[in-house]
C-alpha cells in the first residue's frame, strides 16, 4: 500500500495538534515540588511537614499522579535498615511523611476536578475517591494551592512550585 507524503504529514499534524492541545487543557500536568505546608487544628497555623517541607507531586499525561510528602529532618534510623527501626523511629517516620499513588480527572476546563488512591504509605487511604468538595488544587501560573480536609475537620495548606 502506498501512502501518500501529503496525507501522512496531515495525519501527524492533525494527531500533534490534538496531543498539544489535549496537554495545554491539562492545568495540572507535570511535576511539582511542596514549597510550604500548613496545618490548622482550630486556628492554629502549624507546620505540616516540619520547618523544611520536602515532597514532590508528579500528574502524568495518562493520568496518573504520585505525591510523596516528608520533613526533611527525620532523624534516620539507627539501624540503617528500613524494617528495623524502633518504635519511635517509625512512629516519627509514619507521622511526618506520606507516599501515595492512583488516578486523578480533570474538567472540561483542564482543572482538577478529582482524584482515586491506588496505594498509600496510609493503607486507610487506598480506595479513596476525593473530588472538589474534599480537594481542590488552584493553578496560577507555575504556583499551585492545594487545600484538604481531613475526615475529622482539620485543614491543610501545601503551596506547590512547577519543576521546570
Amino acid at each position: 500500500m502506498f501512502i501518500r507524503p501529503i496525507t501522512l504529514a496531515v495525519a501527524v499534524s492533525i494527531s500533534s495538534a490534538a496531543f498539544a492541545q489535549t496537554a495545554t487543557e491539562n492545568q495540572v500536568v507535570g511535576t511539582w515540588r511542596m514549597i510550604s505546608a500548613t496545618i490548622d487544628p482550630g486556628g492554629e497555623n502549624i507546620a505540616a511537614y516540619g520547618e523544611k517541607p520536602n515532597g514532590l507531586l508528579v500528574f502524568t499525561p495518562d493520568m496518573h499522579f504520585v505525591e510523596v510528602l516528608t520533613d526533611a529532618e527525620i532523624p534516620p534510623f539507627a539501624s540503617n535498615t528500613r524494617g528495623e527501626g524502633t518504635d519511635d523511629e517509625n512512629r516519627t517516620a509514619m507521622s511526618r511523611s506520606i507516599g501515595f499513588f492512583g488516578t486523578y480527572t480533570v474538567d472540561e476546563n483542564g482543572e482538577f476536578s478529582g482524584n482515586r488512591v491506588e496505594g498509600s504509605t496510609f493503607p486507610n487511604w487506598v480506595g479513596s475517591v476525593r473530588t472538589r468538595a474534599d480537594l481542590t488544587l488552584i493553578v496560577d501560573g507555575d504556583r499551585m494551592t492545594e487545600q484538604f480536609r481531613r475526615p475529622e475537620g482539620t485543614e491543610i495548606r501545601i503551596e506547590w512550585q512547577r519543576v521546570k
